[in-house]
């Protein structure tokens, strides 16, 4: 993808900017557009954060240790995204491995956003719907990813302007709904907010029509198909056909796992990794902090997603920081100081906590804002590092399977990362109402992010000859699902 921080040159800047307009122009087709509506739909489903947050909270009357664990239980289908794309390239649905899976996942969603908005009235039913929605996002962005990538194979101009376009609508999507999460709850129901929610997802379906695709030969539909005009012995051949393709299938399901796992096992990937992972599963804080944000403090929806805005635009600056300042500095001195960094500046919410911040002068809802705009900011600069070792320790031969993996590994360890949260925050008793001991939680959180840089010295073993340019070419695999750099 195109750095966004990618600066340069002097005079005469009139020209390249009308060529960069003309390139994206002449980029847009009818298939463009639809894989930029996939990506929207993946930016604006973010107006449903918020509302999701305090429907468990009050409607269903969860504790922060409750809506951690299960939070984390509704990402899951980001952990295991490479069996998607495996299951799209081999099976076709309906004829087609792309506009048939793009349109069922429109609807899935949809559904699952309505049934949430409608008839969901258990904590079972809220999570099993919430997972289906995750899953629904996953299998879009799976495979339009995939297009993507095979219309990407013509130019390195050609990539870098559709990755831009893609990314700039995930943005774009993202930005429309940060504020308006907030403010729509100051008027409506979490579940009217659902019922909005519900329709973005048929986005998807009505731009899966758009993809140029033709439509893929299945080989048992065509033996049936012959003998329906043969005799008895043409019936039995299109049974061996069917029975050797399914074979074919499994066979290569399970040469491309050895492959991957071979590769993974590789002590020039599995080290460098084990960091990466270690860093991404420390346990985090935010849901005990939210409570305490809204309950204690008594912190508006509005305001909330005012602070989204402002994180958001902070976490983009935290990329071109990294991109026309850092991407340069080697990547171990980057990660080390962004973590030694990262303490003392986690470690202000104590401040907030204790009331020591009106004390200085300054209201709770700027220290809010001012700690979350510069922790996500921070979170980014070591995002971009983190994506560049995923990507630096794939092997020739199989780099898509196995970063898709890593990424997913990361996103596990997300997960995991919830979970320790959710164990210290019940542990400790934390609650809705009792927050005695949420300084201790982000105490322990906070210095438990130290613990990665016993085995920092695990990524001497990756080559990172040309930092600068393969940090600009890479972009983060999931959105989403799972963000502990921020308690909102």
């Amino acid at each position: 993808t195109t750095a966004l921080g990618g600066g340069g040159g002097g005079g005469g800047g009139a020209a390249p900017l009308a060529e960069e307009l003309a390139r994206y122009r002449e980029a847009i087709n009818p298939e463009v557009l639809a894989i930029m509506s996939v990506y929207f739909v993946q930016g604006i489903l973010g107006l449903s954060s918020l509302a999701t947050t305090f429907f468990m909270k009050d409607e269903l009357g969860l504790s922060p240790a409750e809506v951690a664990a299960l939070s984390g239980i509704a990402s899951i289908p980001w952990v295991i995204k490479p069996l998607y794309g495996f299951i799209s390239d081999t099976l076709p649905l309906f004829g087609y491995k792309r506009r048939s899976y793009l349109f069922l996942s429109g609807i899935v969603g949809s559904l699952a956003w309505l049934a949430l908005g409608t008839v969901v009235h258990t904590t079972t039913e809220t999570i099993l719907m919430r997972t289906i929605a995750s899953l629904a996002i996953a299998v879009s962005d799976v495979v339009v990813d995939s297009v993507v990538v095979e219309r990407s194979r013509d130019s390195q101009s050609r990539a870098g302007t559709l990755q831009s376009l893609c990314w700039g609508s995930r943005y774009f999507g993202a930005g429309v709904t940060a504020y308006s999460s907030g403010q729509l709850l100051e008027t409506m129901s979490p579940r009217s907010v659902f019922l909005i929610t519900a329709a973005f997802p048929l986005l998807v379906t009505l731009f899966s029509n758009f993809f140029n695709e033709e439509r893929a030969v299945v080989p048992s539909k065509a033996a049936a198909t012959t003998s329906a005009k043969s005799d008895s012995d043409d019936a039995l051949l299109a049974q061996e056909t069917k029975t050797e393709g399914e074979d074919s299938l499994v066979e290569k399901f399970w040469v491309q796992a050895k492959e991957v796992w071979a590769a993974a096992t590789l002590p020039s990937v599995l080290n460098p990794m084990l960091f990466v992972l270690a860093w991404q599963a420390t346990p985090n804080a935010s849901s005990g902090f939210f409570y305490f944000l809204t309950n204690q403090i008594k912190l508006r929806p509005e305001f909330l997603g005012r602070a989204q805005v402002a994180t958001s635009l902070a976490s983009l600056f935290g990329v071109w920081l990294y991109q026309t300042k850092l991407k340069d500095v080697p990547i171990k001195k980057v990660l080390l100081w962004c973590t030694l960094l990262s303490v003392p500046l986690g470690l202000t919410q104590l401040l907030l906590i204790n009331g020591l911040n009106r004390g200085l002068g300054i209201p709770d809802t700027w220290f809010v804002l001012g700690d979350d705009v510069v922790l996500a900011a921070l979170g980014e600069i070591a995002f971009m590092p983190l994506l560049v070792i995923s990507a630096k320790v794939c092997p020739v031969g199989v780099e898509g399977t196995l970063f898709a993996t890593l990424m997913s590994l990361f996103n596990a360890s997300g997960i995991l990362s919830q979970e320790l949260g959710a164990l210290l925050t019940a542990k400790l008793g934390v609650t809705e109402s009792n927050f005695d001991n949420l300084g201790l939680v982000i105490l322990i959180c906070n210095l438990s992010s130290l613990l990665p840089l016993f085995v920092i010295n695990n990524l001497d073993s990756v080559n990172f000859e040309n930092d600068g340019t393969d940090g600009g070419e890479i972009q983060p695999d999931s959105v989403e699902p799972i963000d502990d750099r921020s308690p909102l």
